[in-house]
């Protein structure tokens, strides 16, 4: 009985213990009076919004979503109304882009040998809006010139809808299709205002074209145009030598103050082996634009010298050599281009492709035929241009496959074979037929335009003897 008395605890309280919740309760509604009070004496007034303005008001939004891990980037960019929403359009305005609210980007990259219609069919794009766009007007058919490794920026619209097409062709110019409200489609080229600015520069070989001329300042560009400008008559990579001399009158771009690059070649002189040879640029009245020597001839030949861009000869024309895989004699009726797997193969001119296929030791072959008198061959390739078929027209320089070692083949090279009217000829010594000169009608503005260039470079070349002279 102790021990159940020991552990016996009372739960009343204490009487002399007094119960404070109303006191607590008190204070609390007291704060929050207080607080109520406060907030509606100093809080700002704000005016009550029109329903107007609630229901219109679109916030200018930019934002950008990148897909993590893909090459691709959207964006997309919500632009603020240019009118007020009680303004009428009138029926007379110009007709406006369909874009007016937001555009989803994305950036396509051009692989190599790829067309703009395949480019459509990966990207699940209408072939009816492609129709629209390449005849769209005479601008449009510049889309047929995008290059391998540029980027073609495709806009939709929030409907998923192609409303932009934007092709990048240099820092200062590009192409655009819009779609317009009537669902054609308005091509235009943007160009930035340019500051050409005329330089001029000078040079001797004594290693190769690149690295003298790099010496001389040019930049690889205008190095390439020199070469291009000469090919018909020069083989830079081969047919160079200690001494030979260039002058060049070209443009440098500048936007402001800014260099964007070089321009193009407006007059050059080359002295190959003491032989002198001028390039002059002329447009003509017409918009055509070619380079001629000083008496109005044009550089440009029906046929390349050689088909190949800077590789050497591994093997002449020779109709008593030895084959380095049969061992016995054999006529070596072409040259031999040494260069590796993969490099261009470009035509040497105009014509049709006559056959594309295996044949026999040559391997992979296509041989163009340039009218009723002069045909060439391209053996040994690793491949052939995916475009191209039997019957396939092609222009001189057009690309129409790749350097292997298909065939009987001890390495990866191009054999080259040049025929007049089914004849074998060295493709470096035949002599090859002029393109047309200038016509007769505008010789005077060629004389004109050409006047001052020509003097210019008479004034370069005879600075660079005699600074040739003073440091001998």
């Amino acid at each position: 009985m102790r021990y159940q008395n020991d552990l016996y605890q009372s739960t009343n309280p204490p009487k002399n213990e007094t119960n404070n919740r109303p006191k607590h309760l008190f204070i609390g509604f007291a704060c929050a009076t207080i607080i109520t009070i406060s907030y509606a004496f100093f809080s700002e007034k704000s005016a009550t919004p029109l329903p107007a303005s609630i229901a219109l008001t679109i916030p200018d939004i930019t934002t950008k979503m990148e897909q993590s891990g893909k090459s691709d980037a959207l964006v997309t960019e919500v632009d603020p109304p240019e009118t007020s929403p009680h303004e009428v359009s009138s029926a007379n305005a110009p007709t406006q882009s369909m874009q007016s609210l937001s555009t989803i980007w994305q950036e396509h990259k051009i692989a190599s040998g790829e067309s703009l219609s395949a480019i459509f069919l990966s990207n699940n794009l209408s072939r009816l809006d492609l129709n629209n766009i390449i005849y769209a007007n005479d601008i449009s058919s510049k889309f047929a010139t995008i290059q391998p490794g540029q980027s073609l920026l495709i806009g939709h619209d929030l409907s998923g809808n192609l409303s932009h097409l934007v092709y990048k062709k240099s820092a200062y110019a590009e192409l655009k299709a819009t779609r317009l409200e009537d669902g054609s489609f308005k091509v235009e080229l943007i160009e930035e205002e340019l500051d050409r600015r005329i330089n001029s520069a000078t040079g001797i070989i004594h290693s190769s074209l690149f690295l003298d001329g790099q010496n001389a300042g040019l930049s690889n560009n205008i190095i390439m145009q020199l070469a291009n400008i000469f090919a018909w008559d020069i083989d830079v990579a081969l047919n160079l030598h200690e001494g030979d001399r260039f002058s060049v009158i070209y443009e440098k771009l500048y936007m402001g103050d800014e260099f964007i690059g070089s321009g193009k070649i407006l007059a050059a002189e080359f002295i190959n082996q003491g032989k002198s040879l001028t390039a002059v640029r002329y447009k003509n009245p017409a918009g055509k634009i070619s380079y001629y020597s000083s008496s109005g001839d044009s550089l440009r030949k029906a046929f390349l010298r050689t088909p190949i861009a800077f590789a050497r000869i591994s093997s002449h024309f020779n109709l008593k050599r030895k084959h380095p895989v049969l061992n016995r004699i054999r006529a070596h009726k072409g040259v031999d281009y040494a260069a590796r797997t993969g490099t261009p193969i470009k035509s040497s001119g105009d014509g049709k492709i006559t056959f594309r296929g295996r044949k026999g030791g040559y391997g992979r072959v296509i041989i163009v035929q340039h009218g009723h008198k002069y045909s060439t061959l391209y053996a040994h390739m690793s491949k052939f241009k995916k475009s191209l078929r039997v019957g396939s027209r092609v222009k001189q320089g057009q690309v129409i496959g790749y350097v292997g070692k298909s065939g009987l083949a001890s390495g990866p090279h191009l054999h080259y074979e040049f025929r007049v009217n089914g004849v074998h000829r060295n493709p470096l010594t035949v002599k090859l037929p002029n393109a047309s000169p200038i016509q007769a009608k505008y010789k005077a503005d060629f004389r004109e335009k050409s006047r001052l260039l020509l003097q210019q470079l008479a004034q370069l070349s005879s600075t660079q003897v005699a600074a040739n002279e003073l440091f001998k």
